[in-house]
């Protein structure tokens, strides 16, 4: 017996003792059912493979489902309670919600958000933000979309998660550059665009909604102009995505119906290639993941970093496919 109480002791000692010298610098993302966070799951690695003999370690981890606002919510609680957590990178699928965890918890270690930021009025809970100009990606939307269809039309907008700071901010910039307004909650003419009736429709991030969406959206609109991903949601199921858009080839082809979408996944620009989008304005999450744990030590540190810190955007068109994507 006192021998298992010996190991038993040992091991917890020797549990601890390693415990102690891992120091986390903890990514969360929205969902690990998203493959654009695995690109920052892979810049995350990269920096693991680079800093080895720094004595920090990048942990990627979000909930399974990217739809499930409360299980990140509860994740990042559980973080900022782990002792070997020295700092804490959340990209917030619920804004709002993310910032009354961080109200009520007041954390002593850094928080900073990445991809997605919090909401203007509590930018103050976080350090920095590191990810995309999301109000840029919108214009830049509207941008590609004005040069496809200079003269207007109808159009609907597919978001995310109602209360992603992120895509909210995406459509914000859509709507004031297809518009020539600032702060139009829904286009009804302003410009030459005009948004279908049922839309915008928001996917809560799930690929398979998206899709559906989209078949549902063709269907009720023969005549529709233009469909936006303000996010790559229904791309990033490829099969599924091939079958929507098999439903109105032809219109595609002719630009008598126009898709501009979010990010530059390799599916995404085999699409593009394939006539099945028009444009596609993408991030860069790679640049993310492996930025941000030499962020959270400068911040651990206490040198400077500015309060954003964007990571730019690629602008791909059918005629540009095989050059647009920054290395």
């Amino acid at each position: 017996m006192n021998t298992i109480l010996l190991a038993s002791a040992a091991w917890i000692g020797l549990a601890s003792g390693a415990f102690a010298e891992d120091k986390t610098l903890a990514i969360v993302v929205k969902g690990l059912d998203n493959p654009f966070f695995e690109q920052i799951h892979l810049g995350c690695e990269k920096w693991n493979g680079e800093n080895a003999a720094s004595g920090y370690k990048c942990l990627y981890t979000g909930p399974a489902s990217s739809a499930d606002e409360a299980g990140e919510v509860q994740l990042v609680e559980d973080l900022l309670n782990r002792p070997d957590v020295k700092a804490i990178a959340i990209s917030p699928s619920n804004a709002p919600l993310m910032a009354k965890l961080l109200k009520e918890k007041a954390p002593k270690i850094p928080v900073m958000t990445i991809d997605a930021d919090l909401g203007k009025d509590d930018a103050g809970l976080r350090k920095t933000y590191l990810g995309t100009d999301n109000y840029l990606m919108g214009v830049k939307f509207a941008e590609h979309l004005k040069k496809l269809k200079p003269e207007g039309g109808t159009v609907c907008l597919q978001l995310g998660n109602v209360a992603a700071d992120n895509i909210n901010q995406r459509a914000a910039g859509t709507r004031d550059t297809l518009s020539g307004e600032k702060g139009i909650e829904r286009l009804t003419g302003q410009g030459g665009w005009t948004e279908v009736a049922g839309c915008p429709v928001f996917t809560n991030d799930q690929s398979d909604l998206a899709n559906q969406q989209m078949a549902d959206t063709f269907t009720a609109n023969p005549d529709l102009t233009a469909f936006m991903l303000i996010g790559g949601w229904a791309q990033f199921a490829p099969q599924a995505y091939v079958q929507v858009t098999d439903q109105v080839m032809d219109k595609l082809k002719a630009k008598s119906l126009v898709i501009v979408a979010g990010d530059t996944l390799p599916p995404q620009m085999e699409a593009l290639k394939a006539a099945r989008s028009h444009s596609q304005v993408g991030q860069r999450p790679f640049e993310m993941g492996y930025r941000a744990p030499s962020v959270m030590i400068d911040l651990i540190d206490g040198k400077p970093v500015e309060p954003i810190i964007y990571t730019g955007l690629d602008e791909c068109t059918q005629e540009t496919v095989d050059t647009c994507i920054a290395k």
